[in-house]
């Protein structure tokens, strides 16, 4: 029987503070999407009433029954607009489905890194914490005018995804007539186009160095670009750094230094259809783009296992979770309320920021 962790009422006494016996029951309804009464409550504080689906995601949802199928869809290399057509929604009301996902997963990234490491899952905290990280380019709107850069950093052996920023850039290239009038066009409706990669990488790696502060040392392995050793010993401060690169030009393929980061990104390429080169309906804003990154994050991390041939995800491998998390439990529970949301692996019974029952988080 479920049993509310706290007022879902950010200001009420109990949404911080939740004694025993902080509600009462309150009766049940029964909804045209469930196929059982939903338990309703009320606080004794604040007066309000809540039910169970008021923890979850697809609270209010019309047709939630379509959340895992438009996830399966959004994360499987289909566009909005065949995914739409697939499910049997409008494009705009896929859309609004999607956003309210994409945001969700982003949460719910944030909430478990903050969680840090996990005491018995074999991780040995000290060991040197090992990074790859590159960038790779998609576009906003138009190719030739509003590109983006994606900074990516993974942890190597794991091949958890700790970060992927994408932030705008200048057009580069090739400059002909056409394009220059193309770009002098877009600079007349929006202003100059900002370049933010140096933010991007700086940012990307600053959530590398708190994905494990206790490692004694940082092993860093990027390509030659000019940019990356200062950006790298900013972000970095303060921990013995080993930074070792490879040449962009040089073959590429299994068993090579950078072919981690370049499988990550491969992947991510693959699945995420707005990444897909030549793609006939590109995305629009790049704020979207990230958010569907976000949830791209979440299913290769805590979802799907480290290759084909894996049992353990890459969440497990490096020891930021003790099992592999189901679908259901990702769109799950509402993660918007930071460390006091419901921790997605179980029945939301704990706040995300205690420990599973039999773990603890790692010193």
């Amino acid at each position: 029987m479920f049993e509310p962790p706290r007022c879902p009422y950010s200001a009420c006494h109990f949404h911080r503070s939740p004694g025993r016996g902080f509600y009462r029951r309150h009766g049940t309804y029964v909804a045209s999407v469930h196929t059982e009464p939903v338990p309703r409550f009320r606080c004794r504080s604040c007066g309000r009433t809540f039910s169970r689906q008021t923890f979850r995601l697809d609270y209010r949802d019309r047709k939630p029954h379509l959340n895992v199928r438009v996830v399966m869809l959004l994360t499987g290399g289909s566009w909005f607009r065949k995914s739409a057509r697939d499910v049997g929604l409008t494009r705009n009301n896929l859309e609004k489905k999607a956003r309210k996902i994409f945001r969700h997963a982003a949460h719910l990234n944030r909430n478990l890194l903050r969680r840090g490491p996990l005491q018995g899952t074999g991780l040995d905290v000290r060991r040197p914490l090992q990074l790859q990280f590159d960038e790779y380019e998609s576009y906003e709107t138009c190719r030739n005018t509003r590109p983006v850069t994606i900074a990516t950093a993974i942890e190597t052996k794991s091949r958890f995804i700790i970060a992927m920023i994408v932030a705008p850039i200048r057009p580069h290239g090739r400059m002909t007539a056409r394009r220059k009038a193309a770009i002098a066009l877009d600079e007349s409706r929006f202003g100059p186009r900002p370049h933010l990669s140096r933010l991007a990488c700086l940012i990307a790696l600053r959530r590398a160095d708190s994905f494990r502060p206790t490692a004694s040392r940082v092993v860093l392995a990027t390509d030659e670009k000019w940019s990356y050793p200062e950006i790298a010993r900013a972000a970095l401060h303060g921990r013995e750094l080993v930074h070792r690169t490879t040449s962009s030009r040089a073959p590429r393929g299994v068993g090579t230094p950078l072919y981690p980061i370049n499988h990550v990104e491969g992947k991510a390429r693959t699945h995420v259809g707005r990444l897909q080169r030549d793609v006939p309906y590109p995305s629009k804003w790049r704020r979207y783009l990230s958010l569907h990154l976000e949830l791209h994050v979440a299913r290769r991390n805590w979802l799907r296992p480290r290759f084909y041939t894996d049992d353990l995800t890459p969440a497990q491998f490096a020891g930021y979770a003790l099992r592999r998390m189901k679908m259901r439990e990702m769109i799950g529970w509402r993660q918007d309320w930071g460390a006091r949301s419901p921790c997605p692996f179980g029945a939301g019974r704990r706040p995300v920021s205690e420990p599973p029952r039999g773990a603890r988080l790692a010193a």
